[in-house]
């Protein structure tokens, strides 16, 4: 009976423990891990320094705004090219690096996708209800970030080249804003060949029509009913007709590989919750399928 009940709770315990192992143990079978320490990281940050308050509930920098970490995840099998391809993916509200990684697979999507690309996710605000992206909506603050990454990377011998060469960002819920503004003004926009927005539209919609205009730029956006993403995404549709851009807008069930990879913006309404859209049906993973990165 002692024997059934210890069984028992290992096995009860067992997602608890495998989460608990660091991220460079867990993520081995698909790649290598790296954690990075930049002052290009979004954080600190000035407008963080005295912390933040939500709902009368303060947010302490210390706590919430100090970690200038980036992970990194070069898939197994990554092959050296003169520019390297980045996939940087900006996490919600109360989240962090940790288990952003974990609970949405991004190894694993990035790994299975066949891409020959680096997975980039910085720590925005940890464990908190907040949308800021820090240095990343700052003037230039993607083009600094990027190029200290791919610099960590060459001083580490994992990549022969400090060359940038195709960039996607992509994001969930409050990941949203930082791409946004990062688009804007982040001094690399012509570099941002594709952005994913999981559920992650709320407002800021000039940002992403500026530089779907001007630089060509394709976009996937999957939105939830519960989300709070449904109303600017239409809206966003309807202008988008309005100026005579095509798009294309399809239920995820009925969704086909072809409406992703043949369409430049491609708005998908999902009858999953918010927190499911990027990988309960291994979404990333199939963007990333159908995005313009080479193949490894």
């Amino acid at each position: 009976m002692k024997r059934i009940l210890v069984a028992f709770l290992v096995l009860s315990l067992l997602p608890f423990l495998l989460f608990a192992q660091e991220p460079s143990k867990r993520f081995t079978e698909y790649g290598e891990f790296l954690i990075a320490h930049l002052s290009s990281a979004p954080f600190p940050h000035p407008f963080r320094a005295a912390g933040h308050t939500y709902q009368k509930q303060l947010y302490p920098a210390d706590k919430h705004y100090s970690d200038s970490s980036v992970a990194l995840f070069i898939p197994r099998g990554f092959r050296q090219t003169e520019a390297i391809d980045l996939v940087v993916y900006l996490h919600g509200w109360r989240n962090n690096i940790d288990t952003t990684l974990s609970k949405y697979k991004l190894p694993q999507q990035l790994y299975e996708s066949g891409k020959n690309a680096i997975l980039v996710v910085p720590e925005g605000p940890r464990n908190a209800p907040d949308s800021y992206a820090g240095k990343l909506e700052d003037t230039g603050g993607l083009k600094r970030f990027v190029a200290d990454v791919v610099d960590f990377l060459f001083q580490e011998s994992k990549i022969k080249t400090r060359s940038i060469g195709k960039i996607i960002l992509s994001g969930h819920s409050g990941g949203g804003e930082g791409i946004a503004f990062a688009l804007m003004r982040g001094g690399i926009p012509e570099k941002v060949r594709e952005v994913y927005l999981f559920d992650a539209l709320y407002g800021d919609a000039e940002k992403f029509t500026y530089w779907i205009d001007r630089f060509n730029g394709k976009l996937i956006n999957i939105y939830t009913d519960s989300g709070g993403t449904k109303w600017d995404t239409e809206a966003l549709m309807e202008d988008l007709a309005g100026w005579g851009i095509p798009y294309r807008s399809q239920e995820e069930r009925a969704a086909a590989p072809s409406d992703l990879h043949d369409n430049r913006l491609v708005f998908i309404h999902t009858d999953l919750e918010h927190d499911m859209v990027v990988s309960a049906r291994m979404q990333l993973r199939e963007y990333l399928k159908a995005s313009g990165l080479s193949n490894r």
